[in-house]
């Protein structure tokens, strides 16, 4: 799905599109989001840079995204 369509979805009087578009942007934003963290530890940001970048607490973002033991 394009951007043009995912817009056009969002806004949608049909539930059933509109519901699935807004899904939709929610798994990019989820993947975008993990990709930008990834990119804020390889430059060596701390968990608290990140949290406060995102709104969040560093340990829930901690939580959600560490991958070291």
């Amino acid at each position: 799905m394009d951007i043009a369509e995912l817009s056009a979805n969002l806004s949608s009087d049909d539930p059933a599109i509109g519901l699935r578009a807004s899904l939709a942007l929610r798994r990019l934003a989820e993947r975008v989001e993990a990709n930008q963290v990834g990119a804020a530890r390889k430059k060596g940001w701390s968990w608290q840079q990140i949290g406060d970048a995102l709104g969040v607490t560093r340990q829930s973002v901690h939580t959600k995204y560490n991958k070291e033991p």
